[in-house]
């Protein structure tokens, strides 16, 4: 039998400033910190995939990048990506992509930790 694997279960980003990342997401997306980090990074109690951030890896130079994760998909659910979308706007977080309809509800994407897009969608 050929062994699968079943998804994500673990999702995190790597960043320079660890307190100014998880200062971000809890401020501006009202994520809460999970019970139990390790000392290298911030794990939120997000379902159904934790989600951190944390340190850099050994051999990771973020400075050598314009934009960090270039390539890959974050998408976070939201209840109302109508009212995130304004509260960042409010907030002067930069929005990257126009609040649009989408299969998976309204979504838009945003300029997270350090460069990082974002994508926020629902409600």
């Amino acid at each position: 039998m050929t062994v699968t694997i079943d998804g994500p279960d673990f999702v995190a980003l790597q960043v320079r400033d660890l307190n100014a990342a998880a200062d971000f997401c809890e401020q501006h997306l009202g994520l809460r910190r999970a019970e139990v980090s390790p000392p290298h990074a911030v794990v939120f109690d997000t379902k159904p995939t934790p989600f951190a951030v944390r340190e850099l890896l050994p051999g990771v130079d973020l400075a050598d990048t314009a934009r960090p994760g270039l390539g890959a998909v974050l998408w976070f659910q939201t209840s109302d990506a109508h009212q995130l979308h304004d509260q960042l706007t409010a907030a002067g977080i930069k929005i990257l992509t126009p609040i649009a309809d989408s299969p998976f509800g309204p979504m838009f994407s945003f300029e997270g930790p350090e460069g990082y897009t974002l994508t926020a969608h629902g409600g």
